[in-house]
């Protein structure tokens, strides 16, 4: 008897195994699919942080955030090539047209954030709007574009650091290692302590490092002010309109190469991601983001012209494209300050994307779809410990390795569509 009890007790446990089995594609697609209501947001996902992000920054801190997050490198590395192979000297139209589908999409990021002010940006806007699994999918990508393109941008300030300090050689700093492919065989260890200063920093307080934010963003507009006026001043507005006109590559041109400087507006919905520490996210928000792109726009616009003026568009350098044109009407001393200027902008844009990042992984955390500890906020500080030192770490190792880091993911081609890649997820995903 006892036999036939525990051959019938193994069937039904067999059985219930079966059953259980079968549920799992149901049990999957509800998982994927689930979508939480903002309410349950507030009141029940983000108590699994432990503590709340203290709210302390206001809409000027919004503002300087999503400029400083824009005003990195990127004008300076895009404006030169443009001009000279797509938009010629009508480039400013290219950054017009750029900055007018930033504003766009940045009013997108804005009607999400005040109806959810959360910090997951778009991965909590999709979580809520279509389930787990596009939420995880989009902001997976977004936390890996984040991770690469920093650890790329920290290796280009050491190269601009030595600019500032009038080196000719890049990898003056850096130590190189025989036997890696060319070019990817150094180590940088400037980039590297950068990269920790700015981890420490975020760390201790999002107010001060807002603050800092700040005071690197006026400093760096300054700059940036220095190159329009200097180029206003010594250049020549017929410039503008020789060799061959003001779109010598027509409109064609103008369009491609707004598509190339769209990416020096990346950055815009880094204000989106601060929204559980704003005293007032239905206010600030929409002037943090709306008012950044705005601001950079003009900047940028104006910095085009600028360089435009200096030096017919046939005769711009492509790389080092305002240093070289401050070289050519004679001041040396100037192309050493474009690299001072462009080292203090990739700080600022470093500091910003960090800040950004953590936010995103804190929140996924929350959604128990990364490990619960990630979502860990510190009571005393008030800030994403874990998941900031967590991803810290991830930048520093793809900075020493990058030669294999540009091997596997960072070619060239494929690193557009990738950056291009995470913003799509998001509003291909959402319309």
């Amino acid at each position: 008897m006892s036999n036939i009890h525990t051959a019938t007790s193994s069937m039904k446990r067999l059985s219930s195994y079966l059953h259980s089995l079968s549920q799992t594609p149901h049990r999957l697609r509800k998982r994927m699919l689930a979508t939480w209501t903002p309410e349950q947001e507030f009141n029940q996902v983000r108590h699994r942080s432990g503590a709340d992000m203290k709210r302390k920054l206001k809409w000027h801190d919004l503002v300087a955030l999503g400029v400083g997050g824009m005003l990195g490198v990127g004008v300076f590395v895009t404006t030169g090539s443009v001009a000279l192979h797509h938009s010629g000297p009508s480039v400013f139209i290219s950054y017009i047209i750029a900055g007018i589908s930033a504003l766009l999409s940045s009013l997108c990021y804005t009607e999400f954030a005040v109806q959810v002010p959360v910090a997951g940006g778009a991965f909590s806007y999709l979580r809520l709007t279509f389930g787990e699994f596009l939420g995880y999918f989009a902001g997976a990508n977004i936390l890996m574009e984040y991770v690469f393109s920093n650890a790329a941008v920290a290796r280009s300030f050491t190269e601009y650091l030595s600019i500032a300090f009038g080196e000719n050689d890049p990898n003056v700093w850096r130590v190189e290692v025989p036997g890696l492919p060319k070019d990817y065989n150094m180590l940088d260890f400037p980039a590297v302590a950068l990269i920790l200063i700015l981890t420490l920093f975020l760390c201790h307080s999002t107010k001060e490092s807002s603050m800092l934010n700040l005071i690197m963003t006026a400093f760096h507009i300054i700059f940036f002010g220095f190159i329009i006026i200097a180029g206003y001043c010594n250049g020549s507005a017929k410039n503008l309109v020789s060799p061959k006109g003001l779109a010598p590559f027509g409109a064609r041109g103008v369009l491609d190469g707004a598509a190339i400087v769209y990416f020096s507006y990346i950055g815009y919905d880094s204000a989106s991601t601060m929204a559980e520490e704003v005293t007032d996210p239905f206010k600030s928000l929409p002037i943090g983001i709306v008012g950044s792109v705005l601001i950079t726009t003009l900047l940028y616009c104006l910095m085009a012209l600028s360089l435009c003026m200096m030096v017919p568009y046939n005769k711009i350098s492509e790389k080092a494209s305002f240093s070289i044109a401050f070289l050519k009407i004679g001041w040396n001393w100037a192309s050493n300050l474009v690299g001072a200027g462009a080292s203090l902008g990739i700080v600022a844009s470093l500091l910003v994307a960090m800040l950004g990042q953590a936010r995103y992984l804190c929140v996924i955390g929350r959604a128990r779809l990364v490990p619960s500890w990630l979502a860990k906020v510190h009571p005393s500080t008030g800030t994403p410990l874990n998941a900031t030192v967590f991803l810290g770490k991830q930048i520093c190792l793809c900075v020493l390795i990058w030669c294999v880091v540009y091997v596997l993911i960072m070619k060239k081609a494929q690193a557009i569509i990738y950056t291009r890649f995470g913003y799509l997820n998001f509003f291909v995903f959402f319309l």
